[in-house]
């Protein structure tokens, strides 16, 4: 397997826009990089304005940078450990630039499904989770019967194929984006990259490589 420039690449980005949110200087300033650089629905749709004076970028521009940026440490952690997990084997199946390209689509994607679901909000969107989400759906798609390491009732460890482990997280995103309205966690976003990832996975991977675990036919 080919080193994962864009994996690692990606992971010192959200760990450098982690540390410029903590050090950033003036007043609240985490709080105006996040609605300046965060995706906000409304601002997005032009139904609310930015206050003047704040630094941000134009509304569209967001729907990428908010991948970057994440609440807390937890909310970091957790997304980057996932990118380790999983960002590896999916860039080594499509390359370089089209796993860079993949990962922004996907992120993309859950933004704006994020923004479709909650039009009016003000909340803005952070976070590498939709575009991860994304990741996962392609790896599932490339590797369902390749075992991983989970956890079981928050405690037990379980060694269970991809498919049962990936495929339940998937319909716990799914659970949570019908039936919780916990607003602080963008669950459609999740689905939007999820959506996203599962598409444009069959046209982003190197011919040779098959779908589903299946062998490759010779010609």
């Amino acid at each position: 397997m080919r080193t994962p420039y864009i994996t690692y690449a990606l992971i010192c980005a959200c760990l450098a826009a982690q540390v410029a949110l903590w050090f950033w200087p003036g007043e609240n300033a985490e709080l105006a990089i996040m609605a300046g650089f965060g995706m906000i629905p409304s601002v997005l749709f032009g139904t609310a304005q930015l206050p003047e004076g704040l630094a941000h970028l134009p509304a569209w521009l967001t729907l990428f940078s908010n991948v970057l940026l994440h609440a807390n440490l937890a909310h970091l952690a957790g997304n980057m450990l996932f990118l380790w997990v999983f960002g590896d084997n999916v860039e080594d199946a499509m390359g370089h630039a089209r796993f860079l390209m993949f990962f922004f689509l996907c992120g993309l994607g859950g933004s704006l499904i994020h923004a479709g679901m909650y039009p009016d909000s003000e909340q803005p969107l952070i976070g590498a989770s939709g575009a991860i989400s994304g990741v996962i759906a392609s790896y599932l798609m490339l590797y369902p019967q390749v075992r991983i390491w989970g956890v079981a009732f928050n405690w037990i460890p379980i060694h269970i194929p991809a498919m049962y482990a990936l495929g339940g997280w998937i319909l716990l995103q799914a659970g949570s984006a019908l039936f919780q309205t916990d607003g602080n966690v963008g669950w459609w976003a999740h689905l939007g990259g999820l959506a996203t990832g599962a598409a444009l996975t069959p046209l982003f991977i190197h011919r040779s490589v098959p779908l589903f675990g299946r062998p490759t036919i010779g010609g």
